[in-house]
C-alpha cells in the first residue's frame, strides 16, 4: 500500500516542473500552461521546497536542469503519462454513457435555464438521450414520470434526493408600449385600476399581491394562461402587467419595471432526483450539471 503521508507536494507542482523541464523556460511553459509567469515559478519554488532539492540552476540567459531534477524528470514524465491515461479514460466513460433521462421543469425554467447546461451535458456525453416534460405540475418522480425534476417548492417525499438551488426573484414587468398607453402607477391604487396577464388561476396569487399591498380581484386578469412563456409574450405585447423572473424579464428592452415599489420575490428552487441517482450514472452527470450551473 501506498504510503500517502510521505508525498507532500501536490500535481499541480509536479506539472509545472514537467513542462518548464521540457519547454526550456519559464516563460514558454507559462504560455504552454496558460498560467502567468509568477505563478509558475512559485509553483516550481513550491516543489523544490516539498522535496527539499534544487531542481534547477537559474542563470540570466536559461534554466538548466540539476543532478537532482535530471534524476527526478523521468519520475514526473511517468506521472505525466498517467494523468493523461486518467483523462482519456474519463473523457471515454462519459462517451460510454447512454440510455435517457428525463429531466421535468416548468416551461419558463425549461425555455431560459436549461439550454445552457444541456449544451455542455451534450459535449460531455453526446450519447445520452435527455427530454425534457414541461409542465407547472409536479411529476411523480417515485413512479418514474421522470428521473430528475426542476420543482419550486421542497419535496416533501423522504424517499427522493434534494438540493435548493439559487432562488428565482420575481418582479413586475410591463411593456413600455402599455404603460405609454394607460399611465405609470404612482401608487398601488393605480396599479388595481390596471390589466394583469398570467396565473391560470389568479385567486391563488391576490392574497400574495395583496401581501405586498396590491389589492386586485380577478377582474384585474383578462388573459389567464399557465404558461409562463405565453404570459411573457402576452405582456411583450402590451396586453397588461405580470411577474417574470428577474433575469429574463430584464433580458427584453421593449419591458420596464412599472412599480419599482413593488417587494421583489424569493421562489425558492429545488432539484429533485429518485434514490437511483446512487447508481445510475447517466443521472448523476444530469443531475450535477444541473447543481453546478444552478446553484445559489
Amino acid at each position: 500500500m501506498m504510503e500517502w503521508k510521505r508525498t507532500s507536494f501536490d500535481w499541480n507542482q509536479a506539472r509545472a516542473f514537467l513542462v518548464t523541464a521540457e519547454e526550456g523556460s519559464l516563460s514558454a511553459a507559462a504560455r504552454a500552461l496558460g498560467l502567468t509567469q509568477p505563478t509558475l515559478s512559485r509553483q516550481v519554488a513550491g516543489l523544490e521546497d516539498a522535496l527539499g532539492v534544487v531542481l534547477f540552476e537559474r542563470t540570466p540567459r536559461e534554466l538548466l536542469l540539476t543532478q537532482a531534477g535530471l534524476k527526478l524528470l523521468e519520475h514526473f514524465r511517468m506521472m505525466g503519462e498517467a494523468a493523461n491515461r486518467v483523462s482519456l479514460s474519463a473523457a471515454g466513460q462519459s462517451q460510454a454513457i447512454t440510455g435517457k433521462v428525463v429531466i421535468a421543469a416548468t416551461n419558463v425554467m425549461a425555455t431560459y435555464f436549461l439550454p445552457p447546461v444541456l449544451k455542455q451535458i451534450g459535449h460531455k456525453a453526446p450519447n445520452l438521450q435527455v427530454e425534457i416534460l414541461t409542465s407547472n405540475d409536479l411529476t411523480d418522480l417515485r413512479r418514474r414520470e421522470a428521473d430528475v425534476a426542476l420543482r419550486h417548492a421542497r419535496p416533501q417525499d423522504d424517499h427522493l434526493i434534494a438540493k435548493r438551488l439559487r432562488d428565482v426573484t420575481g418582479h413586475l414587468y410591463a411593456s413600455k408600449d402599455y404603460l405609454d398607453a394607460v399611465g405609470r402607477p404612482k401608487d398601488t391604487a393605480d396599479l388595481a385600476r390596471m390589466q394583469f396577464v398570467g396565473f391560470d388561476d389568479p385567486e391563488l396569487r391576490l392574497g400574495l399581491l395583496a401581501s405586498r399591498g396590491i389589492n386586485l380581484t380577478t377582474s384585474n386578469f383578462n388573459f389567464l394562461t399557465s404558461s409562463g412563456t405565453l404570459a411573457l409574450a402576452l405582456i411583450r405585447q402590451g396586453l397588461g402587467i405580470g411577474i417574470l423572473p428577474s433575469e429574463i424579464g430584464d433580458a427584453f428592452p421593449e419591458l420596464e419595471d412599472p412599480y419599482p415599489a413593488f417587494e421583489r420575490l424569493n421562489i425558492e428552487t429545488w432539484l429533485v432526483a429518485h434514490r437511483e441517482l446512487k447508481t445510475n450514472s447517466s443521472i448523476r452527470l444530469i443531475f450535477d450539471h444541473l447543481s453546478e450551473h444552478l446553484a445559489t
